[in-house]
């Protein structure tokens, strides 16, 4: 036995491994909205429209280690003034999450998990615009990270600003 194997059984503790186990994903909510088409799909030439794109990340447990993730896409997609396409997905999974410190926890919730759901997005999303008519749209990869990080820091200042004014 080794020293660590003897000090885990010796003092008792059951050592879990961390667990992130994708249980199942799902489409929450999926609208394709082409409201100019079909005058939007001909004479588009070689301009290229301006693209909006707004990501969101919610996290809510179901147990003590399972907590669905949703990760909401909204895309639209704008040339001289009129809407060409509109997409808005909601994207969720299911996962268990065990064995971490609990200061992990809202990384791995608010990073890991969607980082793991946006490939599958994006591919409905390119599916979705392939299949209104227009080349398909390959969102670029998503810093999951910073946005976390910038929805902490803004949960300070709102703290910080609700306590000055108490």
């Amino acid at each position: 036995m080794s020293d660590t194997q003897s000090g885990a059984a010796g003092n008792g503790q059951n050592q879990q491994q961390p667990v992130l186990n994708v249980l199942t994903q799902y489409i929450k909510d999926l609208s394709f909205e082409n409201p100019n088409a079909p005058q939007s799909l001909q004479n588009q030439g070689n301009k290229s429209p301006g693209i909006n794109i707004n990501v969101n990340v919610n996290a809510n447990p179901l147990s003590e280690q399972e907590f669905d993730v949703v990760l909401t896409l909204n895309t639209k997609a704008e040339m001289d003034g009129k809407t060409l396409f509109n997409v808005e997905l909601v994207y969720g999974g299911i996962f268990r999450v065990a064995g971490f410190p609990q200061e992990h926890m809202l990384p791995i919730l608010f990073i890991e998990c969607p980082r793991l759901l946006f490939p599958f997005a994006r591919q409905i999303i390119s599916d979705a615009t392939r299949n209104g008519g227009y080349p398909p749209l390959m969102l670029e990869p998503i810093d999951f990270a910073a946005m976390f990080q910038q929805r902490m820091a803004e949960e300070r200042t709102r703290a910080e600003n609700a306590n000055q004014n108490n």
